[in-house]
């Protein structure tokens, strides 16, 4: 994974699962809440209208302080190669501006699937360098779920 530069993110991660699976667990709110946030959080709710300008509302609970929310619109829904939102915090941090995340998804051999992340632009560095940890760690938990060995 790497920093295209900038002030926005470029990753990518191989996942050994077809896109289809893995778009459902990008997109459906009891899997998403499986693998969303930084470590130590959990996602009491996601509240989703997956289409092209729905809305979704993501409530992160950290492990110590307040639960907070995360909320946008969805631009594109085209299963299972992409999808894209904008991106913005509820009582947002003075540095926060609304971004806007792309997923791409890119089959590869049938058993595996290339993902790619897209998000920005971001006002500050400090915040895309948050965001670039986030979803690091969301990511991991992602690749660990779509892993032949996770347990259901």
């Amino acid at each position: 994974m790497a920093n295209d530069g900038g002030l926005r993110l470029h990753m990518e991660r191989v996942l050994r699962a077809p896109r289809s699976v893995i778009f459902q667990a990008l997109t459906e709110p009891e899997e998403l809440a499986k693998w969303w946030g930084p470590d130590g959080f959990s996602i009491p709710s996601v509240e989703s209208d997956l289409r092209p300008g729905g809305a979704y509302r993501i409530a992160m609970q950290p492990p110590e302080g307040d639960l907070f929310y995360l909320v946008g619109e969805f631009l594109e829904v085209e299963p299972p190669q992409r999808l894209s939102y904008t991106f913005r915090w509820e009582d947002p941090d003075p540095e926060d501006r609304e971004t806007v995340v792309t997923l791409s998804l890119r089959e590869i051999g049938g058993t595996s699937s290339e993902l790619i992340l897209t998000q920005g632009d971001f006002a500050t560095e400090r915040r895309q360098v948050l965001h670039d940890e986030g979803w690091t760690q969301s990511l991991d938990k992602l690749e660990e779920l779509m892993s032949p060995t996770a347990s259901p």
